[in-house]
């Protein structure tokens, strides 16, 4: 503690924006972090090939049975699509998968504001500190280094912590933006072998089931 302490009293009063950053930083990492590993957790790709292999023979309502229960997300897509398959199977797709990305999503924006506003509070300080090192040259001279050097020195420090906090915060966006992507293109996968499967049995796509009871 008397390390961070004695960095908040070098780098100023912008300091404390940047504790608060990497401290969000920190809370969001964590909370998507334990997000992820409770996704893959709850993956069961043999429900999602039971559901398909299912459908494949049209028994579309004890697909809805496979599927009944599981927390995999592909596997809550595809029954959402079973479900509303006779009105409009691929709006059904299209909207379950935008109510999983949108979890997926929840505090990245965070995460993007804190990887641009750490460096700018960086620089923020670099001026400040700057014009205090102007501010004693003005009015003593040389007469008093030190003065000089700790305004020198909090332009330093927090340039360096907001770097510290924007790259801290760059990796691990990047990496749930690519498990989001990933996620997204399993969906799209999965969701296109259900409509092509649809499509075959009904023999003119989507619209050839509509004006029948659901279910059937």
């Amino acid at each position: 503690m008397a390390g961070v302490g004695e960095l908040v009293r070098a780098g100023g009063p912008v300091m404390v924006g940047l504790l608060a950053c990497s401290f969000v930083a920190l809370t969001v990492v964590f909370d998507r972090l334990l997000f992820w590993w409770r996704l893959e957790r709850r993956r069961d790709r043999r429900r999602v090939d039971a559901v398909l292999e299912t459908c494949q023979h049209g028994r579309w309502q004890e697909a809805l049975e496979v599927a009944a229960g599981c927390e995999d997300f592909v596997v809550r897509v595809l029954a959402c699509g079973i479900v509303h398959r006779q009105f409009s199977l691929t709006a059904a797709l299209e909207a379950a998968a935008a109510q999983e990305v949108k979890r997926m999503q929840r505090h990245m924006a965070v995460l993007d504001t804190l990887i641009t506003v750490a460096p700018l509070l960086g620089i923020l300080g670099t001026v400040t500190g700057i014009i205090a090192s102007f501010d004693v040259l003005g009015q003593h001279g040389v007469a008093q280094p030190q003065a000089v050097a700790a305004g020198i020195g909090q332009a330093l420090v927090t340039t360096a912590a907001g770097l510290v906090v924007a790259i801290g915060s760059l990796v691990p966006y990047n990496l749930f933006h690519s498990r989001i992507e990933a996620a997204m293109h399993t969906m799209e996968k999965y969701g296109a072998s259900l409509e092509i499967l649809w499509r075959k049995q009904t023999g003119n796509g989507e619209t050839a089931g509509k004006g029948h009871a659901v279910g059937a």
